[in-house]
């Protein structure tokens, strides 16, 4: 049986050109970067250019690209780094309750330490308002974190809007743009944001390797110590090969963006319009006008979630009850909690689908023909 991948949004494939430029850098370069001869100054010019390569996909200056080892890493450096940082004018926060796992984490910690956090509601389609954050600011703000598009829904936040409201205030703002990064176009001037996050492994890149965009007057406290590297704001040596196949990565993506951005809404639509015609039952989680095209979350009444996985697992389809980081468990998404309440049938049984490189249109509708023959069963409805 083939396995068809509907997770892209957990990860990604590694693009076979991304592995052939790891492989060949690793083969003739394993320098230090911060070593003073020849070996080590090539290591460094090589980090250097895609260092440049990186701050260019999103207009910034390529000093203001700091490397860490993924999204979870520069998520936290930059929350709990510009927090501590700038405590002395203020300890309120605000973010929304439909962030990543990974950056509620860090709203938890910092609470503990006594930073009193906003969480802003979301609307049906999965969007914040602008206004209830224009209402939740105050002169002791001084952090707003919203990602640029769900993880879970794939819904775009409004984030101009957000960086326009913000500019004269003290606050900084930052954005979760690992799901967005390859699919959007992305200008950190014009969107008037401070720290941005961003992740390899989302769009064909190796797994270990992020970066954190920090607008040059922004102070953010260190959280580890050691050497000098990266500005002295993430010390140790650079992972440079893994460094050299996400500038491949990115500029695959950037060089293919709207022929991608093209194919993956038209899986979409194909995906729910094979679902429709098989005559399976199903809300849209989300608005799907107003989300990245990689990713769908789709709720079928009289089914539960974790059921549903175990058996479309069982039928070669591979997708998620929401993020990876949170899947395992039995808990229902925090996202939906958000979207609806916890009393709503559709937090129960939801399921995730994310497009990518693994698919084809063919796999597609084979893909959904199957999830209706599991979701008829399920609800015995074996005979529409």
């Amino acid at each position: 049986m083939t396995l068809i991948y509907l997770d892209h949004a957990a990860t990604t494939p590694v693009h076979p050109e991304v592995m052939d430029a790891m492989h060949a850098f690793d083969k003739e370069h394993f320098g230090n970067p911060s070593s003073v001869h020849k070996i080590g100054r090539k290591a460094k010019f090589y980090l250097n250019e895609a260092r440049r390569d990186l701050a260019k996909s999103i207009k910034a200056d390529e000093n203001d690209i700091i490397f860490t080892s993924g999204g979870t890493e520069a998520n936290n450096l930059a929350l709990i780094g510009s927090a501590l940082e700038n405590e002395y004018n203020g300890n309120h926060i605000i973010t929304t309750q439909q962030e990543h796992r990974a950056n509620i984490s860090v709203m938890e910690f910092l609470q503990k330490k006594g930073f009193h956090v906003t969480y802003l509601p979301v609307n049906q389609e999965g969007q914040i308002n602008v206004y209830d954050l224009e209402r939740s600011l105050t002169e002791y703000t001084i952090l707003v974190s919203v990602m640029t598009a769900n993880n879970e829904t794939g819904v775009i936040q409004p984030i101009k809007e957000i960086g326009e409201l913000l500019k004269d205030h003290q606050a900084i703002f930052h954005t979760d743009a690992v799901q967005a990064y390859s699919m959007m176009d992305i200008d950190v001037d014009e969107l008037q944001v401070d720290l941005l996050t961003t992740s390899a492994h989302k769009l064909n890149g190796p797994k270990g390797i992020g970066f954190l965009y920090k607008r040059s007057h922004v102070l953010l406290q260190q959280l580890q110590y050691g050497g000098f590297q990266e500005n002295v704001m993430r010390p140790g040596t650079e992972n440079l090969t893994s460094v050299i196949g996400f500038q491949k990565a990115v500029n695959l993506a950037q060089k293919n963006k709207q022929k991608n951005y093209t194919t993956y809404e038209g899986y979409k639509r194909l995906f729910v319009q094979t679902l429709q015609d098989e005559e399976v039952e199903f809300t849209i989680n989300g608005n799907i006008d107003n989300a990245i095209p990689t990713i769908i979350n789709l709720s079928f009444p009289s089914t539960e979630t974790d059921v549903l996985l175990t058996n479309f697992d069982l039928a070669g389809i591979a997708a998620s009850g929401g993020s990876a980081c949170s899947s395992g468990t039995l808990e229902p998404s925090h996202v939906l909690k958000a979207i609806y309440s916890f009393r709503d049938d559709r937090i129960k049984n939801a399921v995730r689908f994310s497009f990518g490189t693994a698919n084809t249109e063919e796999d597609i509708v084979t893909a959904a023909k199957k999830i209706a023959e599991v979701v008829h069963r399920l609800t015995n409805n074996e005979g529409r």
